[in-house]
């Protein structure tokens, strides 16, 4: 995104209405380029952009938060879970660990009933540790599955990493 583009609002309308406008358009771009050039090049190439968008956009939501600790980024979620987008069960939270697991997501079932449950993953899914790790560069996650991908939950596992300050200072 460049520097001259006006502060991204999209995310008021909440996330799960951003990602279905953008879905719509986006698949039968992908589909046509993939025809063209092989789907697995294209998909590729989604991905990799996807996951940079996702970075600038968890920068400038540090920004729009006034800070990037992990309760700003709790607090962050809000958008996401706009019009009971996904049913979350918090497990702990504290200043360096955030975990918890989706067990109803919206946004595979909008994937699916629009007919592209294999690029819910890719439009969605993947943008979640690069947002983590452009709010704050110390911010993991760990995650082994994915109710978009056919697993019991998605298992959000955020961990802000302590760095050891270097022994020159």
């Amino acid at each position: 995104m460049s520097a001259n583009l006006p502060p991204d609002r999209l995310n008021d309308i909440g996330v799960l209405a951003r990602r279905e406008i953008e879905a719509r358009i986006l698949a039968p771009m992908i589909r046509a380029f993939a025809d063209a050039f092989g789907r697995e090049q294209v998909i590729e190439i989604a991905k990799r952009v996807i996951v940079g968008i996702a970075k600038e956009q968890g920068a400038a939501l540090a920004q729009q938060m006034g800070g990037n600790s992990m309760a700003q980024f709790v607090a962050s979620k809000t958008n996401w879970v706009k019009g009971d987008a996904l049913t979350i069960e918090v497990l702990q939270s504290s200043e360096t660990q955030y975990d918890f697991n989706v067990t109803r997501c919206r946004y595979a079932e909008m994937y699916r009933a629009l007919g592209i449950p294999e690029l819910g993953a890719v439009l969605s899914c993947g943008r979640d540790g690069a947002l983590g790790t452009g709010f704050n560069p110390d911010l993991k996650l760990t995650r082994t599955q994915t109710l978009m991908e056919g697993g019991t939950c998605c298992n959000f596992r955020y961990h802000l990493e302590q760095r050891t300050p270097s022994p020159d200072r």
